[in-house]
């Protein structure tokens, strides 16, 4: 039987989603946990890899197992083994052919910015002590979604098949000194966003002008880009599915 399973956490002591060699991930302190709760190896399988440092305020993934699992009964098994900065909130029956991965049919981001400090803050929000054009920002934020390739914006060492994403969603919402960054899509490239935040707070100061994303995005050059914006104000806010995952269930 496969189930999938929402959680979420702050990325600050991990080195990303993906289990590493040297280092510790998201995935293996969970997949730890279910090995311990089910008394069976458990593999994971998420719905996407974080960087080391991002956050992710919805997360999906995907396991089998041969048992019958109360959502709420193994929720709180799993939580009372994990660290509090991983919290499962359910665990879903579904298809034995749903993927967490293959079957996302949009993924949200936010990225959060402090104009100012705060010590509250500073594992969750980019702090930055200098003025930004929030309407020039915008306005490139929407030329996004007139394209389709995003290879600019893109790591240079990954093995992808196609640079090409569907983005519905681009823009920035202030309220006071907390700025935050919203961008929807069908897929993300590695290191996709904090590229676009990078490029845009570029835009922000003025160093070039909004209409410079598009000669950007045409170059399909990384270096044209900007660099890329701290981890830290990066969260993963929503993963989609259709109704068909969980058919028959």
């Amino acid at each position: 039987m496969r189930y999938f399973a929402e959680l979420s956490y702050l990325g600050k002591y991990y080195h990303g989603w993906q289990i590493q060699p040297n280092a510790i991930s998201v995935q293996e302190v969970v997949q730890k946990a279910l090995s311990t709760i089910l008394r069976k190896p458990i593999e994971v399988f998420a719905a996407g890899r974080t960087d080391a440092g991002v956050h992710a305020s919805q997360m999906f993934i995907h396991f089998d197992i041969d048992l019958e699992l109360d959502s709420d009964i193994y929720v709180y098994k799993t939580n009372a083994l994990l660290p509090k900065d991983i919290v499962f909130h359910q665990i879903l029956k579904v298809n034995s052919n749903a993927h967490t991965r293959f079957d996302a049919t949009k993924r949200s981001y936010e990225y959060h910015i402090l104009l100012g400090k705060s010590p509250f803050t500073i594992n969750t929000q980019w702090q930055i002590n200098k003025k930004l054009d929030i309407a020039a920002m915008n306005q490139a934020a929407s030329y996004l979604l007139e394209y389709t390739n995003f290879k600019c914006f893109s790591r240079s060492k990954t093995d992808v098949r196609t640079y090409d994403c569907d983005i519905t969603e681009a823009k920035w919402t202030q309220e006071g000194n907390h700025l935050i960054f919203y961008i929807s899509a069908d897929r993300f490239l590695r290191n996709m966003v904090r590229a676009i935040v990078g490029t845009l707070h570029n835009i922000g100061l003025e160093k070039i002008p909004a209409e410079e994303i598009k000669k950007i995005i045409e170059s399909k050059n990384r270096s044209n880009a900007g660099a890329s914006a701290p981890a830290h104000g990066l969260f993963l806010t929503k993963i989609s599915y259709p109704d068909t995952i969980t058919d028959g269930i």
